[in-house]
């Protein structure tokens, strides 16, 4: 009888440890997809594709993915071209994070006939200039289908 106890709360014991954590990876995950909504959409790939040219230094492609006309805000000042960007803060900016890690935390993006907005958060790490840098950003993108290609017309970044 001791042993038929021993056995049946074994069984039991074993049965409920995999279960618990069984959960507890379905509840992550079920977190993590509400964290991450629309990014295969062709305008969350445009906002990759961004992300990727400022990492790699790429202007041009960096470049070809802004509209024109488009606003960017960014610690109290706004540049109100692609080409006034592409002058200015692009470079410094490419070379910032070519330095630095910046890892997403949640990307959402919600497109809506020919205008998406993409709303994202991320943790920088790493050195720049001999200064450590350890913060979380956010940013938010709007983008708009001009003749067919998404081109990105506002951001707004801040942390």
């Amino acid at each position: 009888m001791k042993n038929y106890k021993l056995l049946c709360f074994t069984l039991l014991f074993s049965t409920l440890i995999p279960t618990s954590y069984a959960h507890d990876d379905t509840k992550k995950a079920a977190a993590k997809s509400s964290m991450f909504i629309g990014v295969d959409s062709m305008a969350a790939k445009v906002v990759k594709r961004f992300h990727h040219a400022l990492r790699t230094s790429d202007k041009v492609t960096a470049r070809l993915l802004l509209a024109d006309d488009v606003q960017i805000f960014e610690g109290g000042g706004v540049e109100r071209s692609a080409d006034e960007y592409a002058s200015h803060h692009m470079l410094s900016d490419m070379k910032y994070l070519a330095a630095v890690n910046n890892k997403t935390l949640e990307h959402n993006v919600k497109v809506m006939g020919n205008s998406a907005v993409s709303m994202s958060r991320s943790q920088t790490t790493g050195t720049y200039k001999g200064k450590e840098q350890n913060y979380q950003s956010m940013e938010t993108m709007v983008l708009e289908k001009q003749q067919g290609e998404w081109k990105i017309i506002r951001i707004h970044w801040s942390n």
